[in-house]
């Protein structure tokens, strides 16, 4: 110990000294990872909105992905009992058996997917559990397929690991054919699929044929996937969600992510679980351990209830969900917009009119500056979002009221172009 001292008290202070020469300070640089890893886009949008907001400025906020309602009463309830029983010490890092149990029972019942009594591992909400899933199976230089569009993070999840995302064009691929599409993709680097249905940002929906073929596809080349099923209670019309994990041979190399953000309106409690097969599972149970060591044990009690409700709760949500998502297309095509009305999640994926040009930053800054209407660039979700710009129909009635008769008044102006913004304050 004496020689390992000396050593760090020598470097301590050349260290000092080449300092004291240069008169700066020297500080070790972040870790090279980060070099490729972005920073959101929609979190740039959500600035530039609270910089107006501050500037008294009234924004129409479609920018966003929170449901509309607030958490249910029920749930916070749960929270509020747990507290008053003392539910505040350690849980076990996997989660509490109550809750455990019955994710099992709702998968098994709900989604069809034949987990096991250890599959389920609580995550504190599904960006953390796709994060997990990504670290459990990623090693630098693999490949990761993905269909475009797609959910912002997720690219830069990848990169993070030092992997690859390797995009698919969804709309061309579901035209032409899944399997051929994934097989020009697919490399000897590729390690697994990243599959999320219903889809952010466009609201589309796989189909359950569509799904068996991907999963035919993956099994026979032996990948693995990472199924985002962050929507999969809010879907309006036709077939219900589809689990990958479903199938038969699926659940031995698929990790489901799921998360109470979306169906419960828990955005902010940040709970979620993952259903891991056998193989991946203390992976996956190191990564939750030394990333935060459970999920707080009175929110686990509130997760609990929350998969209890009843689906007249689901019922009424999404009907609520159906009336401002119809509104807000209608408007949108009265403004100009072309789109058609997707069957799922919380978003509009319509292509900007003419009169707002093909570039969707320009147009979304235009909306914005203009308008005051708050939508993401169409091209953060991928190339093939160039074009589009997405709205959020999960907000007030009177938000999407105020965002359409805005539209309509940028739509009226003179086709000159001359449409100069509102002067900030």
């Amino acid at each position: 110990m004496s020689g390992l001292r000396t050593r760090d008290s020598r470097a301590a202070q050349r260290n000092a000294a080449s300092q004291s020469k240069t008169g700066l300070e020297e500080f070790p640089p972040a870790a090279r990872r980060f070099e490729s890893v972005g920073f959101s886009e929609i979190v740039k949008v959500r600035n530039r909105v609270l910089e107006l907001l501050a500037a008294g400025h009234e924004v129409w906020r479609f920018e966003g992905g929170e449901p509309y309602m607030p958490t249910p009463q029920p749930i916070k309830d749960a929270m509020a009992a747990a507290l008053a029983r003392g539910e505040t010490r350690y849980a076990p890092s996997s989660g509490i058996p109550e809750l455990r149990k019955a994710i099992v029972q709702k998968a098994r019942g709900k989604n069809g997917i034949p987990a096991d009594d250890d599959s389920p591992i609580v995550v504190n909400g599904g960006m953390h559990g796709l994060f997990s899933a990504f670290a459990t199976l990623l090693d630098p230089g693999d490949e990761v397929l993905m269909f475009s569009p797609y959910w912002t993070p997720i690219v830069d999840v990848v990169a993070y690991h030092g992997a690859l995302p390797v995009l698919v064009p969804a709309a061309r691929a579901r035209r032409e054919g899944l399997t051929a599409a994934l097989a020009r993709a697919k490399t000897p680097r590729t390690k697994l699929l990243y599959w999320n249905s219903p889809v952010n940002p466009t609201g589309d929906v796989f189909s359950r044929r569509e799904i068996e073929e991907v999963c035919a596809f993956v099994r026979e080349t032996g990948l693995a996937i990472i199924s985002d099923e962050a929507y999969e209670d809010l879907i309006y019309e036709g077939e219900g969600d589809v689990s990958p994990a479903s199938f038969p041979g699926m659940f031995e190399r698929t990790i489901s992510v799921f998360t109470l953000s979306k169906t419960y309106s828990m955005t902010g409690w940040r709970a979620g679980y993952v259903l891991v097969p056998k193989r991946w599972r203390l992976p996956m149970q190191t990564i939750v351990l030394y990333s935060i060591n459970g999920v707080s044990t009175p929110t686990q009690w509130a997760a609990l209830e929350a998969l209890r409700l009843s689906d007249a709760f689901l019922r009424e949500a999404r009907e609520g969900y159906r009336r401002r998502r119809d509104a807000l297309v209608a408007g949108l095509r009265a403004g100009g917009f072309e789109i058609e009305t997707p069957r799922a999640a919380l978003y509009l994926f319509p292509r900007v009119p003419a009169y707002l040009g093909t570039d969707s930053r320009a147009a979304a800054r235009a909306l914005l500056d203009t308008a005051r209407v708050a939508t993401v660039p169409g091209l953060v979700f991928g190339p093939e979002g160039e074009g589009h710009v997405r709205f959020s129909f999960s907000v007030s009635e009177d938000t999407i009221a105020g965002g359409v008769e805005a539209l309509k008044m940028l739509d009226a102006m003179p086709v000159s172009r001359e449409r100069r913004p509102i002067p900030r304050v």
